[in-house]
């Protein structure tokens, strides 16, 4: 089981959200860093709070995914087809 540091810092990368607020990125790090220690319940709570809406703060920061599905790649593709015929 990954730590709590790892799991973040993943989320972190995958939202690729540190260059863009490197402050909030390294806040939710810390964070992590505290959960991972031996402090206790009710603190482990607080912090948990705390690097949940930190994380939600970098969400609402992150770049929208371009997802593509099935029908976008055959439009991708019927496209570069019409560019390689005008230039055949």
């Amino acid at each position: 089981m990954a730590s709590n540091v790892e799991a973040t810092r993943e989320q972190i990368d995958r939202m690729r959200v540190a260059d863009r607020e490197p402050g909030l990125a390294q806040l939710a790090l810390t964070l992590a860093r505290l959960m991972d220690g031996e402090d206790g319940a009710t603190a482990k709570a607080n912090v948990g709070r705390e690097l949940r809406a930190t994380l939600e703060a970098l969400r609402k920061v992150a770049p929208v995914a371009a997802e593509q599905d099935r029908v976008d790649e055959l439009a991708r593709k019927r496209q570069n087809g019409r560019i390689r015929a005008r230039r055949a």
